[in-house]
Order: structure tokens, then sequence, then C-alpha cells
């Protein structure tokens, strides 16, 4: 029988043997105390074969500095530790002039920490982002159906699952609820929310592709504004001129001056100039729009001499100034025009657009007496603002502005 004395020889012979084969000692980060204006860096010991001694090796900055928030800083750091443990533990000698195909080792990806981010850090922080680039009315419906995706995306993943482990399955069977719940129509505009978003986490190397893109957009028919009849043009008009003048200068900037809503709940006293017969104002496609006040127009704007620059044109109570968000102050008018509607019942197929429609419609007609089509579509669209010949005759044809002679001869 060994004695015990034989036993603890062989046990520390095994522990010398363990500690033998160990070549390397704890990789560690350098956090300088949580400073943000110093460098961070891991770092780790490696026996040097000649002494061998556990040595300290060069620090590996990667691109840790990169990010300057401590959160993030934390975690490129932390996953720098974590390549470093797993080169590491696969063999790799930093006294060796193995390489990287000798040692068998799969390709390292540059470490990304927006790549780490979970779904909720992803889209949250695209939102931010989004918040700075689009505009104030179009911000709001973008954020509800990016955050409809993100509350249905975390109820069907694991509570930390990353954003690049989303699929494109994940995306097409959130768009056919949409759609089963809704219309095709509200399902093609939540696949452009979807695909905006996916733009920015591209930019910011949060995911690798946008695979919003590869999925088809369904056929829709969308609701369109009728154009009014001239008796329900005309009662329309009489009851504005006398239950809200306010609201019946708003409608004379659509329909003779060709603006949206939104245009006209942006012009402040400072967007008239009355002297040039022009006015400025912030457009859907272009960052200012130029377009003349016709005469007709002109003499029905109230007096301006005593107002501030920057009044809006049209608050609750008339010129002044309105603490409220563009697309309120929008929605505002909105109701206080289907108040009107209601009186005359007209339904939901009418709305602003149908005053554009009734007018451009006027102007094409009257043109088309003395013009031919094209000279016609040209000079329409220096008053419409189309951008293209193409744009301009595909909005005709969708309002059936020209209409052909009656046949009823050809018929006899």
């Amino acid at each position: 029988m060994l004695s015990i004395y034989r036993l603890l020889q062989f046990e520390q012979e095994s522990e010398h043997n363990l500690k033998k084969k160990k070549q390397y000692g704890k990789v560690s980060i350098f956090n300088a105390g949580g400073d943000l204006s110093a460098r961070w860096y891991v770092y780790y010991t490696f026996r040097n074969p000649e002494n061998g001694h556990l040595e300290r090796q060069p620090n590996i900055y990667f691109n840790i500095n990169d990010y300057d928030t401590l959160r993030d800083r934390n975690k490129a750091a932390k996953l720098v530790k974590e390549s470093v443990e797993a080169i590491l533990a696969n063999g790799f000698n930093p006294y060796e002039k193995e390489t990287r195909q000798e040692l068998q080792l799969p390709p390292q990806e540059p470490v990304n920490i927006n790549s780490a981010k979970t779904i909720t850090e992803a889209i949250d922080f695209a939102l931010d982002i989004a918040k700075k680039l689009q505009a104030e009315s179009a911000y709001p419906d973008f954020k509800s159906r990016v955050t409809q995706f993100k509350v249905w995306l975390v109820k069907r993943k694991k509570a930390k699952a990353k954003m690049s482990e989303v699929q494109s399955i994940d995306c097409v069977n959130f768009l056919n609820e949409v759609l089963q719940r809704t219309s095709a129509r509200n399902r093609n505009n939540t696949r452009v929310a979807l695909s905006s978003l996916y733009k920015i986490l591209v930019n910011n190397e949060i995911v690798k592709e946008n695979v919003i893109e590869k999925i088809d957009v369904f056929n829709s028919r969308p609701t369109k504004n009728k154009t009014f009849t001239t008796d329900q043009e005309e009662k329309i008009l009489e009851l504005l001129e006398e239950k809200d003048p306010v609201l019946h200068l708003f409608v004379k900037f659509i329909s003779i001056n060709l603006l949206r809503p939104i245009e006209v709940c942006r012009l402040t006293v400072g967007d008239i100039h009355l002297r040039d017969r022009v006015l400025k104002v912030k457009a859907k496609n272009q960052p200012v729009k130029t377009k003349i006040i016709p005469e007709l127009l002109l003499k029905d704007l109230p007096d301006l001499s005593n107002c501030n620059t920057t009044d809006f044109l049209f608050t609750p109570d008339g010129i002044g100034q309105w603490d409220a968000k563009e697309v309120n102050r929008r929605n505002f008018f909105s109701v206080r025009f289907k108040k009107i509607k209601d009186a005359i019942g007209l339904g939901t197929e009418y709305g602003w657009y149908s005053f554009r429609h009734t007018y451009i419609t006027k102007l094409y007609r009257e043109l088309r007496k003395e013009y031919t089509p094209f000279e016609t579509k040209s000079r329409l669209m220096l008053i419409t603002g189309h951008s293209t010949m193409d744009a301009l005759e595909k909005y005709l044809r969708d309002i059936d502005a020209e209409l052909p002679e009656d046949y009823s001869n050809l018929l006899k």
C-alpha cells in the first residue's frame, strides 16, 4: 500500500504538470476606471518558452476606443476579450510564427459592437436617428409601425435576442399578420417603414443586409379623394364662407395655390412676399418651394402689416403664434373641415385633395380650349409643381381631367 507521503508527492507532481501545460494567463480588460478619455485595452500573459515565465504581451486596442459611451465601450472591450480567449484556447502562440490557416481556426470577423445590439436596443437606436432625418409629419407614423414590429419581435424571440438574428421569414410573418388584420395597402405602408428601418440598421452595421427589399409589394387599390361636382363645390364653398372664414381661406391656398394641407399649415407671415406676389414654403420634395400668389387669392389675404414674421397664417384664432407640432396643426384643421363636410353629407371619399383635383381639372380643361395637349401639360406643370411630364400625365388620368366631347352623333 502506498504511504500518504507518496500520494502527496504524486498529487504535487500532477499539479505541477497541469500548471506546466497552462501556456497563458487570464485575459483582462484595462478600463481606466471608466475614464472614456483614456485608452482602454485588453491584455494577457503568455509563457515564454525560453524561461518558462508568464510574460505580459502587447496591449490589444483593436476598435475599443471608437465608442464614446461607457455602455458601448464596455461591450466592445468584452467582445475583444472573448475573442482573445477563443484564439488562445484554439492554440495561438505569440512566440511561434504559425499562421491562422495552420492552426485551422475559423475566419475571425472584426469585432462590431453594433452587431451585438439586442432587438430593443437596435430599433430604439434606429428610431433616434430617424427622428433627426424624417419630417416631423412623417415620423409619428414611422415610429408607430416600427414600434409594433419591435413589440412583435420581442414577444417571439428570446429576451436578449440580437437584431442581427432576425431573419427574413420573421419580417414576412409580421407583414402577413398586418395584412390579415388590416389591408394590403396598410401592409405595403408598413413594409416601406420597415425598409427605411433596415436601411438605418445596415448603414450602422447592426445588420448585414436590408432583407425587406426582397419582400414583394402587394397590389392594392388606394382610396383616392374624388373630384367635386359643380354643385358640391358651390355648396361647400358657400358653407365655408358663412360658417368658417378662416378655414375658407385655408381651402383657397389648397385649391387656388395648389398647396398641400401640411404646406398651408407651415405658412408664416414671413413666407408671404406681397411685393413680389410670391410665397415660399417647405415642400414635400424640396427644401423651399416658391409659388406665385394668383390675383384671385391675393385680394383675399388679410392685412399682414402689423404681424410678426414668425406668426403662423393659420391658427385656431387666425394669424398668430401656435405652439403645436405641424402634424397636430394639420389634424386640427382636418377636424374642422370634417364638420363642414358632414353638414352637406359628403363622405370619406371627399377630402382636402378633392379641392386640388377639382381646380387642376378646371385649369386643364380651360387651357385645352386654346392649346394642344402637350402645350397644355407643359403650362400646367409650372402651376401644379409636378417634376416630370409622366407624373403629371398619370395624375391627370387618375382624376379624369380630360373627357371626350359628346359622341352621341357617332351613335346615330
